[in-house]
């Protein structure tokens, strides 16, 4: 029976937070069930729907594994000249080699992050310890078209929120949800980016947090 191992991400844009990615892998009996109870990309989901369908996924896949990389993970590699895509590719390689054990043949589906499908595959094959079981394929809107990438967007995104909620029983509900465009969180990062500058949950190469960083500067001028 096939067996495919879709990979998503959770988090690319946030300036609070971890990145998630997440990889499942289905065979194609379990695909059809996933899909019949409903397994979408996680953007077309409702909260509560995705976290029972995450269990429900936990559950039935042949296995899983999720990587999280923390804001100053990002803002290391971002020093160090690492893009947030290649970022994003080491993680999935790190997913594909954990997996692939074992398994006479994979196809792995990932849903990619660069506007260069073929560019951004290379790049992660040359991460991947065995290619010889694998047919690697890269596409855009991969959460929407395959199952096993649905299923993996469901998890990275419930784990993300998972990591948030973490958060906001340390910082309180008034962090957001981290994405830039939230003001919510822009507010907690203009009253508190001082206080809490070295918790380790801003991403400081963002260009959100730099603009709040200058405010506070000028605040500080003014008085």
């Amino acid at each position: 029976m096939e067996l495919i191992l879709g990979i998503d991400d959770a988090g690319r844009g946030p300036v609070i937070g971890p990145m998630v990615l997440a990889g499942v892998l289905l065979d194609s009996k379990t695909e059809s069930e996933l899909k019949k109870l409903g397994v979408k990309d996680s953007k077309d989901l409702t909260p509560k729907r995705r976290g029972i369908l995450a269990e429900k996924i936990k559950e039935k896949a042949e296995t899983f594994e999720i990587e999280i990389i923390s804001a100053p993970d990002i803002d290391d590699k971002n020093a160090q000249g690492i893009k947030l895509n290649e970022v994003e590719a080491f993680a999935c390689a790190n997913i594909i080699n954990k997996i692939n054990k074992g398994y006479k043949k994979i196809k792995v589906i990932l849903d990619c992050p660069s506007v260069s499908l073929i560019k951004w595959g290379d790049f992660l094959k040359t991460k991947i310890n065995n290619l010889s079981n694998l047919e690697i394929r890269c596409e855009h809107k991969a959460d929407k078209n395959h199952v096993a990438v649905s299923a993996a967007s469901i998890i990275a995104k419930e784990t993300r929120e998972s990591e948030m909620t973490k958060l906001k029983e340390k910082y309180g509900n008034e962090i957001g949800s981290g994405y830039c465009s939230d003001p919510l969180t822009q507010k907690f990062l203009e009253k508190f980016l001082h206080k809490y500058d070295n918790d380790g949950i801003f991403r400081k190469t963002w260009t959100t947090y730099k603009r709040a960083k200058e405010k506070l500067k000028q605040r500080k001028l003014s008085f």
